[in-house]
This record gives structure tokens, sequence and C-alpha cells, in this order.
């Protein structure tokens, strides 16, 4: 994923700038506009030095003398609090460097390379100061060797911003992504698992966008409409920071009613505040259309992103042959199977087994059959992870012998004998001047899937200004953003592992999913270290979006579960860990989430809302 991150700065800071537009105003008023990002540049600098003061002169002199642990947490926190400030800016133009200053506490996998690299930042001090300090010699030791390693990233921060150049469009670009990442990390307690500070600190967050917005203040000559929708922008963000301040406690907050009521409108009304001001939203392709007011308009994403290139975008014509191929017996060796067979429209694109057979019917298959509703919104495919594209993963199930045991190839030569199917790639593929090919199969059926991309629940209605959910389902939402913990993995809105609010990267976890729903044994697929030698990946499984899950029965990789009961029963009791199973790599945390009867009810309400109103259309 660092390739594209890096592609995005490039094209962010070097092909897409785009100049406020002053229209009428003088010479005076003109430079000022024209110096707005400069302004801009001088509070995050500002921001980022307190926050390298803050380190060096203050926790890093706590930890070096082994303070009390108040001190050393109170210290930690107040660092952790300056870097809300900053973060917006910082996960934008230096996304490599702020995973270092406030990244996850696991290592980072490089699958291309099979290596792994330390976690470093706010996060890996947050677990070494809470619940209680290591005090002795060598846990102070290795305290002060985090506090430098943070020390020495925030430097490289400071230096990179001091080259940045932002543009006004980067600005209010930054400045949605930052609300958009408040809502689906930052109120869920993504990046403060032990402290309980999500809230404080997601209050700091909205708070440090005041001074931001207010460079872009109405001038005292533009006409009466524009100040009321200047005093809107700031109106919303000093409430919904009041409304975090004023939350009687992390599992008590309604989300659902802080989404509707400050995070959606504030999103909408920061892009309708960058119009007004004739600056641009930028056109190039992402996940994430950059013109987005909130992160759950109907058409927010884009699943072309995930092609490997333009080429491969979707039409039309590629849709419609991809959808005939879809149900085509042909692709098969035996003639008797097609996509269809398992991913069956009535079931969600799945097959209600628990595992499906071989071709052959000589055993099931190693894994369930999982839903391709949305697949085209994550950037890895199957549950190890082991395909970056849908083309590829075409390929891998066509050619699989228990599966299909096909050839593309020889699929393509037979079709191309059929006068129907030659008319309809000759109008998916012009370009190909009549030649059919491995390749376009495999184009013409990603397209499809990339087609299949589903938003319309009950849910999404809901966060769209609509009041359709009933009292239940509304307490299971926050159930899933907050006590329970789903949210952290399952990130709102497409709810599956792809990280908001770039969607660049489609995580996996370590559960400890058991063989059987007994769980006396954890279940011995190896997942994705199987194709990536680390320890850290063995039993590592993607996560999968819970979008249509109440039709998509059963559950997990190996399809343990027949009921969401069974489902939401294993991470109340802490994964496998919490099972008493044998699995030291957990990324699920093993302690119990002491969900009431009422929470579990609700939460399965909240999921079972998930389901679209036509997934099979």
């Amino acid at each position: 994923h660092k390739p594209l991150i890096l592609c995005l700065l490039i094209v962010g800071l070097l092909g897409l700038v785009v100049a406020c537009q002053p229209g009428t105003q003088g010479p005076a008023a003109a430079a000022a506009v024209a110096g707005r990002p400069k302004q801009v540049h001088r509070l995050v600098a500002e921001d980022l030095r307190r926050l390298a003061r803050l380190v060096s002169q203050g926790l890093l002199p706590l930890a070096r003398r082994g303070a009390p642990a108040d001190s050393l947490q109170a210290s930690l926190l107040a660092c952790r609090r300056q870097y809300k400030r900053v973060e917006a800016f910082t996960e934008y133009f230096m996304p490599a460097t702020s995973r270092l200053i406030n990244g996850p506490p696991l290592d980072e996998i490089e699958v291309e390379e099979s290596k792994s690299f330390e976690p470093g930042g706010l996060q890996v001090l947050e677990a070494q100061l809470f619940p209680a300090p290591d005090t002795s010699a060598a846990g102070r030791a290795a305290l002060v060797r985090e506090v430098r390693k943070l020390e020495r990233e925030l430097k490289r921060a400071q230096d990179i911003w001091a080259a940045t150049e932002p543009t006004d469009a980067h600005v209010f670009d930054a400045l949605r992504l930052q609300v958009f990442r408040l809502v689906a990390l930052g109120i869920t307690g993504f990046d403060t698992p032990l402290c309980g500070q999500a809230l404080p600190e997601t209050a700091v967050a909205l708070e440090a966008l005041r001074p931001v917005v207010h460079v872009y203040a109405p001038a005292a000559s533009d006409s009466a409409a524009a100040p009321p929708a200047y005093g809107r922008l700031q109106g919303l963000l000093a409430r919904g920071a009041a409304t975090l301040r004023e939350a009687p406690d992390f599992d008590g907050f309604d989300r659902l009613a802080f989404i509707t009521t400050y995070a959606n409108p504030l999103g909408q009304e920061l892009l309708t505040w960058q119009q007004k001001l004739g600056i641009r939203p930028f056109r190039e392709l992402r996940a994430l259309r950059p013109d987005v007011g909130t992160l759950f308009d109907s058409a927010a994403f884009d699943p072309d992103f995930y092609a490997a290139n333009s080429t491969w975008y979707r039409t039309p014509a590629k849709v419609a042959l991809g959808r005939r191929l879809f149900y085509e017996p042909r692709l098969s060796a035996t003639g008797t199977r097609s996509c269809a067979s398992c991913h069956q429209p009535a079931k969600a694109f799945t097959d209600g087994l628990t595992r499906n057979h071989t071709l052959t019917r000589s055993g099931p298959l190693r894994r369930n059959t999982p839903t391709i509703l949305n697949a085209a919104l994550q950037a890895g495919q199957f549950y190890d992870l082991r395909s970056s594209s849908l083309e590829n993963q075409t390929l891998d199930v066509v050619q699989n012998a228990d599966e299909m045991h096909g050839s593309l190839e020889q699929a393509a030569a037979t079709l191309a004998r059929d006068t129907a199917y030659r008319r309809l790639f000759a109008r998916a593929f012009p370009q190909a001047e009549g030649r059919i090919g491995p390749e376009h199969l495999q184009n013409a059926l990603a397209s499809y899937e990339r087609n299949l991309v589903r938003l319309n629940s009950r849910v999404d209605r809901q966060l769209r200004g609509e009041q359709v959910l009933t009292m239940e389902e509304k307490l299971g939402f926050n159930v899933f953003m907050g006590k329970g913990r789903c949210g952290t993995c399952h990130f709102a809105p497409l709810f599956n592992g792809t990280v908001p609010p770039a969607f660049l990267h489609t995580e996996s976890e370590v559960l400890g999913v058991p063989a059987t729903p007994a769980g006396r044994r954890l279940d011995p697929d190896p997942g994705r270290y199987a194709h990536t030698r680390l320890p850290q990946l063995r039993h590592s499984f993607k996560t999968p979006t819970v979008r249509n899950v109440a039709l998509t029965a059963p559950y997990m990789h190996n399809g343990a579960y027949r009921t969401l009961q069974e489902v939401i029963e294993f991470y109340d009791q802490g994964g496998g860990q919490g099972l008493g199973l044998p699995v030291d790599n957990q990324t699920l945390p093993p302690d119990k989430l002491h969900l009431t009867t009422q929470e579990k009810q609700a939460l399965e309400a909240f999921l079972r809302a998930l389901t679209d109103d036509d997934p099979a259309a």
C-alpha cells in the first residue's frame, strides 16, 4: 500500500494545485486570500513544535527518571491531545511518518518482501503505560527507547512539513477527511484502546479545525448570504466538540446521534463553504470520491479505484458480459459449475453451506464461501488476502482444481466459437479487434463484481437523515461502534476491514476461531501464514464485511458458527484466548466485553438492519 500512498501524495502536491478564486476582490484582499495556505502552514507548524516540546521536555525526562505512573500517564495524554491538533495534516501529507507517531501497536507487514517492521509512537507508549507501567529496569529502558523513537519521528514530521506547500484545495480536502476519520476511527476508540480517552481526544481534534477554518472566514465585504454559512460551520465544530466533552462515558455515548447531528452536517458544510470560496474539490480517482460531503453518501465510493489500471475500468458492456459469464458453466472443467453455483444472488452471493463441496464432491472446500457484494471495495481478495485484484481472484478460482478446475485460455477459445459471445466481447473490448483472450474474461467478470456495490440498507438510510431504525437497532449501532468494539475492525461505513478514510489497505486479524462451535480446539487453517511466512500472520484472516450478514450464514472463514448469536458470544468472550485456546499472536483483545443480554440482542438487530434493500439486484 505504500506506493499507492506515495502516488496519491505526489499527485496531490504536484498535479492538482487548485487556487482559490477571489472574484472581484482588490489587490490587498486577493493577496490575503492567496496567503491563506501559508497561515494554515504556520498554525500546523506551531502545533507540531508544541508536540515536540511536550515529548522532549515533558515525557522524556519523566521516563528517564522513572516518574510515578500518574505523572507518566498524564504526560502521555497531554502529548496525545496535542497530536490530535495536527492529525488532520500529518495523516494527509505524511502518512508513513504519521504511522510511526500514532499508528497501531502492531508490526507493519511488507508482504512482497515477507518482512515485518516494529511499530512505534503514541499507541505503543499507551500500551507501556496503561493500565500501569512496568517499573523494572528493563521496562524503564524500553519506555525511554520508545519516547526517543517518537522524538525522532516528530523531528522528521517537522522537516517534512517545513518543505510542504499546501494549497487551499489540499486544506479543505484534509479537513473533510479528518471529519471522516473521526467518525470511523475517533469515536470508536480505534487508537485509544487502553487509556479510554477516545471522546475527549475527538473533541480536541474537532476544536483544532476551528482556527484553520477561521483562516477562511468571510471578509466584511462579502455578501450577506456568506457569513451565515460560515457561522453554521463554526457552530457545528463548537457544538460537536462540546457534545463529546459532555458525554457521560464511552459506552453510553450516542454515536448515531453525533454522526447525524454534527459529523455529517459538518462534512457537508465544509464542502459547501469550500465551493462558496471558489475552491474546487479534486477530481482524481479515489476509493472515496474526493467531492463527497459525508462517508454515507449513496455514491461515495468508486470501485474502479482498485482496478490495476484504467483499461480495466467498468463499462456497461463489460458488466453485461461479466454477468453472463458469471452464470457460464463452460468456465469449469466439467461444464457443471459456474461462479453462481457458489455465489448465489438469493443468498447475498453466498451458498448457505458451512463449506461447499469440491468439484469432484470428494470432500469440502477449505473455507466458507464469502459474499462478493461490495468485494470491489477492498484492497485484497480471499480470506487470506492472497490476491490483490478481482482479476487475479477470477484466475485463481477458475483454475483451482477443487473449485472449477478450468482454464481461462481454453474457455476463451470455446467462447470464441459462440456467435452471441463474440458480439458481447466485441462490444466490451472493441480495442481487441475481435480477439478473445483470457484477460478479457478476467476483466469482464471483475467488472460485474465491481458493479455489485450495495450501500442501501436501512442503516444507510438512517445515516442519510431518514428515521427508519427502531430504538433497539439504534442501540445496536452504538454498541457496535462503542462498547462492543466491533467498529475498530469492521470500519464504518463499509463495515469491513478496509481502513478509512483513504481506504488503501485491507486489514486482517487473528481472532482464534475454533474448529467447531464447542470451542475446544483452534481451527488449524494457517490463514495468511500459508503464503507469507511471518509468525504474526499465523491464523490471520481478512476482516470481511458484515453488511448483509443476516443472509450469509454460516460465519467465520470455516463456517464454524451458524447463528449471529454464536458469533456475538465468541467476541463477548474475547475470541480464542478468551475461550482458553492457545493463540499467542491474537490481535483481537482477549478481554471479555461484558455485554448485557439487551446489548447482545440490540447488536444482532443492528446487524440485521445492515441488509440491503435489493442485495440480489
